[in-house]
């Protein structure tokens, strides 16, 4: 399994995670279990997906030395200014004793707390209660006023980033800022993306399925990435992509795709509560 360097304190990632989103909180355990047993050392979830809880449980059952699984949570937009006592929540919640990777879930430019919400971090991180800061669905704008006004570079932003969606002004922004890219819905939440003809011819070239060229695809680009599924066979087919390489060909076909169509929500506008 790869792994990519944070910016803090020599905290490493694996660059390939397991995401919770939308996975119902009785399922949550098991299906980490399942990803768990796979391979899978890096788990993805947030407050507001209501799974931390079995997220946790599965965490702490896998027999699996806690400094070996990474875990990601998130702080939700009503909690932007009180986010040490939201982040004591969800810690309760995982049962853990710290978090690898808090991020701020959404900036809500609107509400204009997520400065605070940062701060707040920061001082989360000094005490090590998390291993590393980071943000999410952040934009270039948002991003810097960030890092003008407080004293610690986020050390990820996780956003929507898909074949569809190739979010290349972000990953350049990042890349010129020591920010690692992660990459959510990198599959396009099944909404056609898979279906694209031109996956199709590579996906018989060489011998995997689309999900997995898709994935391949992410890896080369250095983008960290957290496909979901809740199906066994689904989840170990989604970790099998460290066998082969895209050629630089085939990484430009994929690069061809990008039609900059978001599946979810605009980080600008975006507002809930």
């Amino acid at each position: 399994m790869n792994s990519l360097m944070l910016n803090t304190d020599g905290v490493q990632i694996p660059q390939l995670g397991y995401g919770v989103w939308q996975v119902p909180a009785d399922e949550a355990e098991q299906a980490v279990t399942t990803a768990l047993q796979a391979g899978y050392r890096h788990i993805d979830t947030a407050a507001a997906y209501g799974n931390e809880e079995g997220v946790g449980r599965a965490v702490r059952g896998s027999g699996l030395p806690r400094e070996k699984v990474f875990v990601t949570t998130k702080l939700w937009n009503g909690d932007h200014g009180r986010a040490e006592a939201a982040f004591d929540e969800s810690l309760a919640r995982l049962g853990l004793d710290h978090i690898d990777l808090f991020l701020i879930h959404w900036p809500v430019p609107k509400q204009d707390k997520y400065v605070q919400a940062w701060k707040a971090m920061e001082k989360i991180y000094r005490d090590g209660r998390a291993k590393a800061i980071g943000v999410s669905n952040f934009t270039v704008e948002t991003l810097t006023r960030l890092m003008d006004e407080t004293g610690i570079t986020p050390s990820i932003n996780q956003i929507e980033l898909h074949p569809y969606l190739q979010q290349r002004e972000m990953r350049a922004f990042h890349e010129a800022n020591g920010i690692l890219t992660e990459a959510w819905s990198p599959l396009g939440q099944g909404k056609g993306l898979l279906s694209d003809p031109a996956l199709a011819v590579l996906s018989e070239k060489y011998g995997k399925t689309p999900a997995q060229i898709v994935l391949r695809w992410h890896l080369q680009l250095g983008n960290v990435v957290i496909p979901k599924s809740v199906t066994p066979a689904r989840i170990k087919e989604n970790i099998g992509v460290f066998d082969f390489i895209l050629d630089s060909e085939d990484m430009s076909a994929i690069g061809a795709l990008n039609k900059g169509q978001r599946l979810g929500p605009d980080p600008d506008t975006f507002n809930v509560a």
